[in-house]
């Protein structure tokens, strides 16, 4: 199943911002379908070609709360994408912002979900498999 999300990314330059939108796949972390905002590419080419170029970043909105991110650009064939671990931030503080919960929230959730008895793990008892 494919699942992408609507996201705007801002080249910057050194006395500019180029800004674009377009599809994250939150599987792979690749970003199709870019759309230029108020940019002519014809005339100017891309953004990460000029002498100016600094980074990209993505933002993914929900409601007026934003998650911000690092957007990687192969110079050579133009393709964006988010790396596998930026990818995973993403998940989780997406999951959390829009939840409404906090980082805090997430990891008592998970820690108490992992063990029982609140979190606690039980002792280990004498030499043996670990399995």
């Amino acid at each position: 199943m494919e699942l992408k999300v609507r996201i705007t990314m801002t080249d910057e330059l050194t006395e500019e911002l180029v800004h674009s939108s377009g599809l994250l796949d939150l599987a792979s972390g690749e970003i199709s379908r870019v759309e230029y905002e108020n940019y002519d590419l014809a005339a100017l080419g891309h953004p990460w070609d000029a002498d100016d170029y600094e980074f990209t970043s993505g933002t993914l909105s929900h409601d007026g709360k934003d998650v911000e991110f690092k957007v990687d650009v192969n110079k050579t064939t133009g393709q964006r994408s988010v790396s596998a671990n930026e990818l995973l931030e993403i998940k989780v503080r997406a999951a959390a912002l829009f939840a409404g919960m906090s980082g805090k929230d997430l990891l008592g959730s998970a820690e108490a979900g992992r063990a029982p008895g609140g979190g606690k793990t039980p002792p280990r008892r004498g030499p043996g498999p670990l399995h």
